[in-house]
Protein backbone atom coordinates (compact mmCIF):
# COMPACT_ATOMS: atom_id res chain seq x y z
CA UNK A 1 0.00 0.00 0.00
CA UNK A 2 1.15 3.45 -0.94
CA UNK A 3 1.20 5.95 1.89
CA UNK A 4 -1.59 7.95 -0.30
CA UNK A 5 -3.78 5.15 -0.41
CA UNK A 6 -3.09 4.97 3.61
CA UNK A 7 -4.21 7.95 4.17
CA UNK A 8 -7.71 7.93 2.36
CA UNK A 9 -8.37 4.39 4.05
CA UNK A 10 -7.15 5.93 7.65
CA UNK A 11 -9.58 9.30 6.60
CA UNK A 12 -12.43 6.77 7.12
CA UNK A 13 -12.02 5.93 10.38
CA UNK A 14 -11.50 9.44 11.50
CA UNK A 15 -14.37 10.00 14.48
CA UNK A 16 -13.14 13.23 16.22
CA UNK A 17 -14.73 16.56 16.47
CA UNK A 18 -14.40 18.78 13.51
CA UNK A 19 -12.80 16.32 11.10
CA UNK A 20 -11.87 18.37 8.14
CA UNK A 21 -11.43 21.74 10.44
CA UNK A 22 -9.78 20.26 13.14
CA UNK A 23 -5.88 20.24 12.85
CA UNK A 24 -5.16 20.55 17.23
CA UNK A 25 -6.81 16.92 17.73
CA UNK A 26 -4.83 14.97 15.70
CA UNK A 27 -1.68 17.09 17.02
CA UNK A 28 -2.63 16.30 20.44
CA UNK A 29 -2.88 12.84 19.64
CA UNK A 30 0.65 12.28 17.58
CA UNK A 31 2.16 13.76 20.92
CA UNK A 32 0.33 11.05 23.23
CA UNK A 33 0.97 8.52 20.54
CA UNK A 34 4.52 9.41 20.28
CA UNK A 35 4.94 9.64 23.78
CA UNK A 36 3.52 6.01 24.22
CA UNK A 37 6.14 4.94 21.85
CA UNK A 38 9.00 6.42 23.83
CA UNK A 39 7.35 4.87 27.06
CA UNK A 40 7.55 1.77 26.04
CA UNK A 41 11.66 2.02 24.49
CA UNK A 42 11.94 3.55 27.88
CA UNK A 43 10.65 0.34 29.62
CA UNK A 44 12.67 -1.89 27.70
CA UNK A 45 15.91 -0.29 28.81
CA UNK A 46 14.86 -0.05 32.31
CA UNK A 47 13.14 -3.26 32.45
CA UNK A 48 14.99 -6.05 30.09
CA UNK A 49 17.84 -4.39 29.85
CA UNK A 50 17.48 -3.10 26.35
CA UNK A 51 15.85 -6.54 24.85
CA UNK A 52 13.54 -5.44 22.52
CA UNK A 53 12.12 -9.09 22.44
CA UNK A 54 9.43 -10.42 19.44
CA UNK A 55 6.44 -9.37 22.18
CA UNK A 56 7.62 -5.77 22.79
CA UNK A 57 8.51 -5.30 18.64
CA UNK A 58 5.08 -6.18 18.19
CA UNK A 59 3.72 -4.18 20.91
CA UNK A 60 5.97 -0.83 19.68
CA UNK A 61 5.13 -1.74 16.15
CA UNK A 62 0.75 -0.79 16.87
CA UNK A 63 1.74 1.96 18.91
CA UNK A 64 3.96 3.27 15.51
CA UNK A 65 0.77 2.54 13.77
CA UNK A 66 -1.37 5.06 16.25
CA UNK A 67 1.01 7.45 15.75
CA UNK A 68 1.21 6.87 11.52
CA UNK A 69 -2.69 7.44 11.80
CA UNK A 70 -2.25 11.04 13.63
CA UNK A 71 0.26 11.86 10.71
CA UNK A 72 -2.02 10.87 8.38
CA UNK A 73 -5.02 13.17 9.76
CA UNK A 74 -3.24 16.42 10.92
CA UNK A 75 -1.48 15.83 6.83
CA UNK A 76 -5.18 16.09 6.33
CA UNK A 77 -6.31 18.57 7.92
CA UNK A 78 -3.51 20.91 6.64
CA UNK A 79 -4.23 19.52 2.86
CA UNK A 80 -0.84 17.99 2.38
CA UNK A 81 -0.72 14.33 0.80
CA UNK A 82 0.67 11.55 3.09
CA UNK A 83 3.21 11.15 0.45
CA UNK A 84 4.02 14.65 -0.06
CA UNK A 85 5.30 14.99 3.57
CA UNK A 86 7.36 11.73 2.70
CA UNK A 87 9.03 13.27 -0.44
CA UNK A 88 9.89 16.66 1.17
CA UNK A 89 11.61 15.05 4.14
CA UNK A 90 13.87 12.87 1.94
CA UNK A 91 14.39 16.05 -0.15
CA UNK A 92 15.01 17.99 2.97
CA UNK A 93 17.39 15.17 4.43
CA UNK A 94 19.22 14.94 1.31
CA UNK A 95 20.44 18.54 1.32
CA UNK A 96 21.45 18.16 4.16
CA UNK A 97 23.36 14.87 3.52
CA UNK A 98 24.62 16.78 0.50
CA UNK A 99 25.41 19.95 2.62
CA UNK A 100 27.07 18.24 5.28
CA UNK A 101 24.86 18.99 7.37
CA UNK A 102 22.61 16.59 8.54
CA UNK A 103 24.24 16.73 12.03
CA UNK A 104 23.27 19.99 14.21
CA UNK A 105 20.93 21.87 15.59
CA UNK A 106 18.23 23.84 13.71
CA UNK A 107 15.61 23.70 11.03
CA UNK A 108 17.27 25.86 8.55
CA UNK A 109 20.95 24.12 8.22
Amino acid sequence: MDLNEYQKQARKTATYPNVGNNPIYPTLGLAGEAGEVAEKVKKVLRDRNGDFDKNMREKIKLELGDVLWYVAQLSSEIGYQLEDVALGNLEKLSSRAKRGKISGEGDNR
